[in-house]
């Protein structure tokens, strides 16, 4: 249950200065506990907040306006005017889609009607997930089953703290379960080199342990952990670096363990073929499970892309990478990957969203682009039509999915602004087309 320090009628902004029990929608994990203070000078982080959540809800969003052509307009103007270009367009692509649930299912709409192209900006990585679910199947985890029972935790060639500062500190390093009211000391094993430790810290943790090889050769460990819980291992000496000591021991400890779970975030395998080290863990995660017990959980997810997924899934059902050109969706995940089809020529209009932070700004391209952004969003030029638009959960409410795909959590207008809501936005084309 969220609490306001006074009472606040539905939809509408907080009436004090102290906000507790804040969403923040700045990376996939969704933590609902950050409290805020507003002053004159607009939203504070005051406690339980990373370095994401502070950019976020403390950005400056005030003075933005509707533009065509870097010229300022007035907002009727400016969705005249986007929507003149969507209604000319053969092939529109809608990118970004830094947004939460309505704002992708306005996305969504909008695309079937204009016959247009859907895919988030970061579902590269995804696809690094999707792909191996789509062919193999896989065993997961959630984030509430890894806080409460995992033993042993394996992060798999992934910066998690530069991605999700919180990450350690909310699933990791926690004293508390809801199975023990003295739950056991957690081993944090690292298969990688460089990778952040400085968050694993606490009377929580153990042992930390590090398999210290090139992140681009991680799949060859992971696939070592598998010949020596199949019996086949290798007979070399040393497996990308790592004694075949060190492999065989770490075998061991995922025999003995209770619940380990591998971590990883597919925007930070980011090498080619990075899909098959999720492969490789996901069949890892089997051959644990013929006889002992064990799951993955991927993270990622920022800028909404879980959401993203999701949406297109119920309403299309697939996994983005949709084009409605045809008049029905059509999935090809090769094909409607916007950053390819624009790198060849395919498409002649860009529709951007990217509403959670400014650094989601749309490629360079030739063909006129229509961007509904935050304010401040990174631009190589000016668009065709730019309409700044408000943030879920800080400048209107909204609906977000988490990281793990079994919670969706509330956002809460925060009254940061008063910024449009980008589905009010893609609603208002929609009906004008």
């Amino acid at each position: 249950m969220t609490n306001w320090t006074q009472a606040q009628a539905p939809g509408n902004p907080p009436k004090s200065n102290a906000i507790t029990d804040v969403a923040c929608p700045f990376c996939g994990l969704v933590c609902d506990d950050l409290e805020l203070a507003r002053d004159e000078k607009g939203l504070h982080v005051t406690k339980n907040g990373c370095e994401k959540a502070v950019a976020g809800f403390e950005r400056n969003v005030d003075g933005a306006k509707p533009q065509i052509e870097g010229r300022d307009v007035d907002l009727a103007t400016a969705i005249q005017a986007a929507t003149a270009l969507i209604r000319k367009s053969s092939l529109p692509l809608y990118g970004g889609l830094g947004t939460d649930v309505n704002g992708i299912r306005s996305v969504m709409a909008l695309a079937d009607k204009s016959g247009g192209v859907v895919d988030h900006a970061l579902s590269e990585g995804q696809y690094r997930n999707f792909r191996v679910l789509q062919t193999t199947g896989w065993i997961m985890t959630t984030l509430t089953e890894t806080r409460n029972r995992a033993d042993v935790i394996i992060v798999v060639g992934t910066d998690i703290q530069k991605l999700h500062p919180r990450f350690f500190e909310r699933i990791v390093n926690v004293e508390a379960s809801l199975l023990s009211e003295t739950p056991a000391k957690r081993t944090v094993i690292f298969i990688g080199k460089g990778l952040d430790q400085s968050a694993v810290k606490g009377p929580r943790i153990g042992e930390i342990v590090t398999l210290p090889c090139d992140l681009d050769r991680v799949g060859e460990i992971v696939g070592a952990l598998s010949a020596e819980i199949r019996g086949t291992p290798s007979s070399a000496d040393s497996v990308a670096g790592v004694p075949a000591a060190d492999i065989r021991a770490l075998v061991e400890r995922l025999k003995s363990a209770a619940y380990p779970v591998f971590v990883w975030a597919p925007p930070g395998l980011n090498f080619p073929n990075a899909d098959l080290v999720v492969s490789a863990v996901s069949d890892l995660v089997k051959e644990l499970n013929v006889k002992w017990r064990a799951a993955g959980l991927a993270l990622g997810g920022n800028e909404g892309a879980i959401s993203a997924g999701a949406v297109s899934s119920w309403q299309s059902g697939y996994p983005l990478r949709v084009s409605f050109a045809s008049g029905k969706p059509d999935y090809d995940f090769l094909r409607y990957a916007i950053p390819r089809m624009i790198a060849n020529g395919e498409g002649d209009l860009l529709v951007w969203l990217a509403s959670f932070t400014p650094d989601l700004g749309p490629p360079a391209t030739k063909i006129p682009t229509i961007v509904l952004g935050t304010p401040g969003i990174k631009l190589a030029s000016p668009p065709a039509v730019f309409i700044p638009v408000g943030t879920p959960g800080a400048d209107h409410g909204g609906r977000i999915i988490r990281v793990d795909n079994v919670v969706s959590l509330p956002l809460r207008d925060l009254g940061r602004s008063k910024l449009p809501k980008a589905s009010d936005i893609f609603g208002a084309i929609e009906l004008a087309l």
